[in-house]
Order: C-alpha cells, then sequence, then structure tokens
C-alpha cells in the first residue's frame, strides 16, 4: 500500500510538472501583427529567455496588402486598402486566437510609421477597433528604429552598429551610445521607401513603359542622392560605425534574387554586388524570372515586387550604401531577422515593466 501511495504522489507530482511547464510555455508564447506600407507580416514567437532575448520562431507568413502606395499620390490611405488591410487583420487575429491559442494579452498590433504618414490614421485605426476590439498603435520613426535596432543587433555591438531599415514607406534607423551605463539611441529617417519612390518615379515617368519609368529614375536620382545625404548627416557619428546592418524589404529582395543562397541571421553583403543586382534588374530581368520558377523564396520576392519596385527599392539600397563614408572598409551585414526584430524587443521591453509606447 505504501508503494502504491508513493507511485500514486509520484504521478501527481509529475502532471503538475507537465502543466505547469505546458502554462509557462502558453504564457511565452507571443503573437504580432504589423501592417506596413508593403503589407501585412504575422508573427508567433515563442520567447525563450527574456534576459537574452531568445526565441523560436512558430510561424510567420504575410499578406501583401499595399495600404501605403496612395501616400504619395494625395497624403491619404485609399478606402479601399483600409477596408481590405482591416479584413486581413481581423481574418490573422482569429487565427492566432483559434489555431495558436493564444491569449488577446499576448497579440500586438501595430502599424509602422511608413503607415503612419498618412493623414487619415484615424479611419484605419477605428476599422481595427470594431474589427477586433484592440487599439492599434501606430510606431513611430524613431520608436520603429530603436526596437529594430535592439531586435537585431548584438547588445555587446551597440557602440559599433548603425542600423539602417529600407521599408515601404520610408527608410529609417540610426545608432546608439552607452552613456552612464544606458542605451541612448540617435535615430535618422528619410522619407523614402520602396512604395512612395515608385510612386514618385511612375508621376514623372510620361507612360508606364519600362523604358520611361528607368528615364524617370535617372532623372529622379540627384534628388534621392541629396535625400540620403541629408539622412546620413542627421546625427555626426553615423560616418564612424564599423558595423552597418541592413534591413527591410529592398534588402531581402537583393539578398534573396543575388546570391540565391539561405540566408543565416547575419550575413555579409558587398557594394559592388549591389550595383551588379541593380545592372541585371534593368538588363537581364529574365534571369529572375527563371529563378523564381525552381525557388520558392526568390518566388516570394517576385509576387511581392514588380520589376519596377525591385528597380526602385536597390535604387534607395545602393544610393544609401554608396553614401556612407569608407564603406568598403566595413562590415555591412542584411539582418535576415529584421522582419521580427520590432516584435522580440517590444516583447522584451512589455515584460520587463517598460513603456514602449510614447
Amino acid at each position: 500500500m505504501g508503494a502504491f501511495k508513493f507511485l500514486q504522489k509520484l504521478l501527481c507530482c509529475i502532471v503538475i510538472l507537465i502543466c505547469c511547464k505546458s502554462h509557462s510555455q502558453k504564457e511565452q508564447k507571443f503573437g504580432g501583427i504589423e501592417i506596413g506600407s508593403k503589407g501585412i507580416k504575422i508573427s508567433i514567437i515563442e520567447i525563450e529567455n527574456v534576459k537574452r532575448g531568445t526565441y523560436k520562431l512558430i510561424d510567420f507568413w504575410t499578406e501583401n496588402i499595399g495600404i501605403a502606395r496612395n501616400i504619395s499620390i494625395d497624403g491619404s490611405l485609399a478606402l479601399a486598402d483600409i477596408n481590405n488591410a482591416t479584413a486581413v487583420v481581423a481574418k490573422s487575429y482569429i487565427k492566432l486566437r483559434e489555431e495558436f491559442s493564444l491569449d488577446a494579452s499576448k497579440i500586438f498590433v501595430v502599424a509602422s510609421s511608413g503607415v503612419g504618414m498618412a493623414d487619415n490614421t484615424n479611419i484605419l485605426i477605428d476599422k481595427i477597433k470594431v474589427a477586433i476590439n484592440k487599439e492599434l498603435v501606430f510606431i513611430s520613426s524613431k520608436l520603429e528604429s530603436k526596437l529594430l535596432f535592439k531586435g537585431c543587433v548584438p547588445p555587446k555591438l551597440f557602440s559599433e552598429a548603425l542600423l539602417i531599415d529600407i521599408g515601404g514607406g520610408n527608410t529609417k534607423g540610426g545608432y546608439a551610445e552607452i552613456l552612464n551605463d544606458n542605451m541612448v539611441f540617435f535615430p535618422i529617417n528619410m522619407d523614402l521607401g520602396t512604395v512612395t519612390l515608385t510612386e514618385k518615379i511612375n508621376k514623372r515617368a510620361r507612360n508606364s513603359n519600362l523604358d520611361q519609368f528607368l528615364d524617370a529614375n535617372f532623372d529622379h536620382q540627384p534628388e534621392l542622392t541629396s535625400a540620403v545625404q541629408q539622412m546620413i548627416l542627421q546625427k555626426p557619428l553615423v560616418n564612424s560605425k564599423q558595423k552597418i546592418y541592413l534591413t527591410g524589404g529592398a534588402v531581402w529582395s537583393f539578398f534573396t534574387l543575388f546570391y540565391n543562397v539561405p540566408p543565416e541571421n547575419m550575413n555579409i553583403i558587398k557594394l559592388d554586388d549591389i550595383r551588379e543586382f541593380n545592372a541585371q534588374l534593368q538588363n537581364n530581368f529574365g534571369k529572375f524570372t527563371r529563378l523564381a520558377a525552381e525557388n520558392t523564396e526568390a518566388d516570394a520576392v517576385l509576387k511581392t515586387y514588380s520589376q519596377k519596385s525591385l528597380i526602385a527599392a536597390n535604387s534607395i539600397l545602393l544610393t544609401t550604401v554608396e553614401n556612407i563614408q569608407n564603406v568598403n572598409k566595413k562590415n555591412v551585414y542584411f539582418a535576415k531577422n529584421g522582419y521580427l526584430a520590432w516584435l522580440i524587443a517590444y516583447i522584451n521591453d512589455a515584460s520587463k515593466g517598460v513603456r514602449v509606447i510614447y
């Protein structure tokens, strides 16, 4: 009888441990819905160690809703795009709640600074509130850059690093200095991204012909160069940083199509390769359509970006890298997990009681 009671107690302890572990794992699982200029990104991650910022990606997918394409035309989000985005957010939110068993408090819904440039964001906020009963938070360009920096750059390299994110609506980034044991972030930004530049070039072109687009892109180059140089000169220590971390759709597209290898978390890229990619986009685009037929990641790029958008995106990437002083003597990386960085940093800060929205 004593042995039976011992086994009974042991079994109860095992059940309790399993339940506690399961509960703990559930509590550490989070979902993020980010409304970006070019699409909506949905992420599910499990935080393994809050202090170290280690995590496991459970699932990720993108819905290609180009909500910001109208901003460069009249400064607003088109109502049809708002409605489409709201429907995708609602569908994704239900999926996170039902299929992944996430509590509402563990799901963060944000909109990027590129979308926040529009003058009618209140309509999107109201529609999201009605659809899922959650407040849509617009992340400022400064905060978005800071979250990306903290999510992409290893803490021990903070003082050596410059982060630049080429988004759909804008380009942003910055660097950090450690002052009195505290991280102080210095942001930089430019109101041009893949979507907004593509629309500017389209407006400049006389028709939809690719040759006209290329001519308009060439004519717009001095204006782009000036904007990039102003962005880089916004903060005095930008050019002193030896490690350059690049992220965003433009960099993802370049790395995927040009190198055609599975990316690591951090990937060295070269200025000459960006230049060569620029020529291939204009003169040998068939190479990439053939690649997409046999490579799912390349196919995802071409389903996200048209040839014109890729040309505009790489114009920003190339111009930005070319204008960093002594860039060929520095380490330039594609930070593959940039699309998750905001969520990781957001969760880590929230778990420590840090107010991340201000």
